[in-house]
């Protein structure tokens, strides 16, 4: 028996069932990758350093568990490795031979240094999909550096655009550039099986969190032949578009195409705007947001926010602005089957999200909670010595 096969997962298999993923990075962008190639049907196993993931040590109310930490490594065995060590070091490679893919955030170099780079890998399994996640990607000045998502949001102008033109930078929290990496780690690795098939062959995936923070803003990073460097890059509509006080709460409105513009203007009582050629395109209203603004908010004052979220919900896309905690509940997600109840061996059981892909053939397995530290190791390594 292998010993990424001592979890028997139930539901469906998923369509990367057989697939086996050594998970040796840490925090959110390379663990969320692998997190979601488990809930595809990937056998995940997660390696620790005695001291654990230091994602396990932030902030949280649980007792004796870490929110971020089981939100961001369901379905994976966990085992501690010290891979400074002899012993451990062999288990790893034990661990190598057999799995198909491998995801580490090692800074470049350390890898080398621990003997498990790509190279020496893939040298004794050719059919290994290495994956590294780095800060600032293989090559250049800053490759050594170690990057945090706050970090690149700094460096790339994300937050310079977050903040408002007349006050200073803003963060925007929820880790996005790690969780984008994350995707472009499980498509990557996804993309590379498939080639796999093909050839035979394992290879390299290069991730980093600059490439992330850039490719989040494709949209922005265009520049024409002779422009300057300081134009607006602002993908923001403003105008209509955007959030706005009611008689109880905030509501977020999308009014860009001439059809739910229409439709805005009909259902809160300014149907004379609707066919204004003052204000017929987006561009228009933004440049008019002077005029348009007061007068929308005022109607928008005869009602709460939950309220003309129902009266324009089937003709103008908008939204309550909720509390998340608001989510564990709400009808769609519940319709949807996203917030699971997930055994614990310590907590009983925690509420969280899953299936974040869904598959019409192939549907995937049912989740299992983050390890607790070392908690398959035992198990990992008895089953190698047989």
């Amino acid at each position: 028996m292998s010993a990424f096969d001592a979890v028997k997962r139930t539901g469906g298999a998923g369509p990367l069932a057989g697939i086996k993923v050594l998970d040796l990075s840490a925090y959110i962008a390379g663990p969320y990758g692998c997190t979601l190639l488990a809930d595809q049907g990937a056998a995940v196993i997660k390696v620790e350093p005695p001291a654990g993931d230091n994602l396990r040590n932030y902030p949280s109310t649980l007792e004796g568990e870490n929110r971020a930490f089981l939100g961001v490594n369901r379905s994976k065995q966990g085992v501690v490795l010290d891979l400074k060590r002899d012993d451990d070091r062999a288990v790893l490679l034990a661990l190598a031979d057999e799995a198909d893919v491998l995801v580490h955030n090692f800074r470049p170099g350390v890898a080398e240094r621990l003997g498990i780079d790509h190279a020496t890998l893939s040298a004794a399994n050719p059919r290994l999909i290495y994956c590294a996640v780095t800060g600032y990607g293989e090559q250049g000045p800053m490759a050594g550096k170690a990057g945090y998502d706050q970090v690149l949001q700094a460096m790339t102008g994300m937050s310079r655009l977050q903040g408002k033109a007349s006050g200073p930078p803003e963060l925007t929290y929820g880790s996005p550039v790690d969780y984008y990496a994350a995707a472009l780690v499980a498509g990557g690795v996804a993309s590379a099986l498939y080639e796999r098939e093909r050839s035979g062959q394992g290879q390299y995936v290069g991730v980093s969190l600059l490439r992330s923070a850039l490719t989040m803003q494709s949209a922005r990073m265009i520049r024409g032949p002779g422009e300057r460097h300081d134009i607006s890059r602002d993908m923001r509509s403003g105008g209509i578009t955007g959030l706005h006080p009611t008689a109880e709460g905030w509501l977020y409105l999308s009014a860009n195409t001439a059809h739910f513009w229409r439709a805005l203007c009909d259902r809160v009582g300014l149907p004379e705007l609707a066919d204004d050629p003052r204000y017929d395109t987006v561009r228009k209203r933004a440049d008019r947001a002077g005029e348009l603004v007061p007068r929308l908010r005022e109607m928008l004052l005869a009602r709460t926010a939950e309220e003309w979220e129902d009266l324009l919900a089937d003709s103008v896309p908008c939204s309550v602005a909720r509390g998340i905690e608001e989510m564990f509940d709400h009808p769609q997600v519940v319709a949807e089957g996203l917030m699971v109840d997930i055994p614990h061996p310590t907590l009983g059981h925690y509420r969280g999200v899953t299936r974040p892909l869904t598959f019409s053939r192939t549907p995937v397995p049912d989740p299992y909670s983050a390890p607790l530290l070392d908690q398959d190791g035992p198990n990992l390594r008895k089953l190698l010595r047989h």
